[in-house]
């Protein structure tokens, strides 16, 4: 992979439309529930620009939820979302599409376009969401294959590659819209045990080198402790435990955390 790390941000020329009290993400009061299920009770919490924010806690416990919607995927049934100053939900839907290419994903699942080259899966979003040139959305691909280490597989089709290569070509792809937030929804779980070192240590370099925002739920308890600001332990809806990765892994002041950490560490 190459050490010169492109610039993977939003378009550096473009300022920030945030109200200043350093939020970039803010849920407040949200709630969202599966018919009788409360998946999020009444939750708030936020994201400050540039940091790396992880969500664990069991299964079930609304970390995936969180990031579904701000991906526009679901919708709170209570609460407000606000995404660089700007509401998500509720709003019109003409600006809940403009807010939404602030935010890119990864899923758990590779989502890569069968019938396209590696290079088209990536430049096809800029191209017709962003109306970026075909040479411009190629040279951006190009520089994005390189920090995800997959220069040579640039014209094979997804059948062609590893789970490993597809999922970063997912992660390039994400990069490719300029996001100011990037989401990570356990994106190694579908990979074979071989292959997930190789993604984890892609996105421990974008988090070292770039000063994007992410906010990552993942089940890999090392690579949390090692990209983040600050881990927020989820149970039943509710965070019931935040602060650094330090504090959280070496010294959990909640029960329920420290019952967590014990079967998965």
């Amino acid at each position: 992979m190459s050490t010169d790390t492109p610039d993977i941000q939003h378009d550096p020329e473009k300022k920030p439309t945030g109200t200043g009290n350093n939020e970039l993400i803010r849920l407040e009061r949200v709630t969202k529930r599966f018919g009788d299920h409360v998946v999020l009770d009444n939750l708030d919490f936020s994201v400050a620009p540039g940091k790396h924010v992880t969500l664990i806690g069991p299964s079930g416990s609304g970390k995936t939820t969180i990031l579904r919607l701000l991906m526009t995927l679901l919708k709170p049934d209570e609460g407000t979302i606000t995404v660089d100053g700007e509401q998500l939900f509720p709003a019109p839907e003409k600006q809940v599409r403009e807010v939404r290419k602030k935010i890119g994903m990864v899923f758990q699942q590779f989502n890569l376009f069968p019938n396209m080259t590696v290079l088209r899966n990536i430049t096809e979003a800029p191209v017709t969401v962003l109306g970026m040139s075909k040479d411009a959305a190629e040279e951006r691909a190009r520089e994005l294959l390189e920090l995800v280490g997959l220069t040579e597989h640039i014209d094979k089709r997804p059948a062609q590659l590893s789970g490993g290569q597809q999922q970063r070509v997912a992660i390039a792809r994400a990069l490719a819209m300029r996001p100011q937030v990037l989401l990570l929804d356990e994106v190694t779980s579908a990979l074979d045990p071989e292959l997930v070192a190789g993604v984890l240590d892609v996105l421990r370099d974008i988090a070292r080198s770039t000063d994007i925002t992410m906010l990552c739920v993942t089940h890999e308890m090392n690579f949390a402790r090692d990209i983040s600001d600050q881990v927020l332990m989820f149970d039943s809806g509710h965070v019931i435990e935040s602060g650094p990765p330090e504090k959280i892994f070496s010294d959990p002041e909640h029960d329920r955390t420290r019952e967590f950490l014990s079967a998965v560490l």
